[in-house]
């Protein structure tokens, strides 16, 4: 593994990005399902908050995916 090439900065920088963001979104969910197990009254989130929430899902999918595209042409391009 030691003679894999790390990630471009911009790559690694772009992932934890997207883990982070899918981190919060984790975390919002989980205070909604803790009040809602635990009894709370829980008002769901709206319609433009489930909106939003998707927006940012779809937009960090494909953010990766480009990624991962990338990084696969680098390997291409570097073993050719």
């Amino acid at each position: 593994m030691r003679s894999l090439a790390p990630l471009p900065k911009e790559e690694l920088l772009g992932l934890k990005r997207a883990v982070a963001e899918l981190g919060s979104i984790g975390r919002n969910l989980n205070q909604i399902a803790r009040a809602a197990n635990q009894g709370q009254l829980v008002t769901s989130p709206g319609r433009d908050d489930l909106n939003a929430m998707l927006r940012i899902c779809e937009a960090l999918r494909d953010h990766v995916k480009g990624l991962l595209v990338a990084n696969l042409k680098s390997w291409e391009h570097g073993s050719a």
